[in-house]
């Protein structure tokens, strides 16, 4: 029996490279918890839409919980480069939960907004990134 020695950490020495933080990591993640937060406001609509108005039918509470789960779904693929499209896509069907119940309407309007800001955000650090103005991408003050 033949044991391997331990792999060595690498250790950092002056003057390394750093490497930069991933700006796109935290995107990633603020889009992954914006659909979470939105599938628990749609699914939140369930009792609003049960007392207000017609009730619920078999029809628009297979509709919220199957936008809630495409929502939940969603969430775990935001590192795709297709992603921002898709969230922006599925804005549009939760607007036109209008026709089940309003407040769904209401619901996705407030979200299409919420998409927009996070769509200008994301192109705002990609133009940032491609002049190399992010912070990451400065070179180490001396002090």
């Amino acid at each position: 029996m033949t044991q391997e020695p331990p792999e060595e950490e690498p250790t950092e020495q002056p003057g390394d490279a750093v490497a930069a933080p991933d700006p796109w990591k935290s995107f990633r993640g603020v889009m992954a918890g914006t659909l979470i937060l939105e599938s628990i406001v749609v699914l939140l609509a369930l009792p609003v839409v049960s007392v207000v108005g017609g009730g619920l039918s078999a029809a628009s509470t297979a509709y919220l919980v199957g936008v809630a789960v495409v929502l939940i779904l969603m969430a775990g693929v935001q590192g795709k480069p297709w992603a921002l499209k898709a969230n922006l896509g599925i804005q549009a069907v939760l607007v036109a939960g209008a026709f089940v119940h309003v407040t769904i309407g209401f619901i996705g309007v407030l979200f299409v907004l919420v998409w927009v800001l996070i769509a200008y955000l994301q192109a705002e650090v990609k133009r940032r990134q491609e002049r190399g103005l992010l912070p990451g991408q400065q070179p180490p003050s001396t002090d």
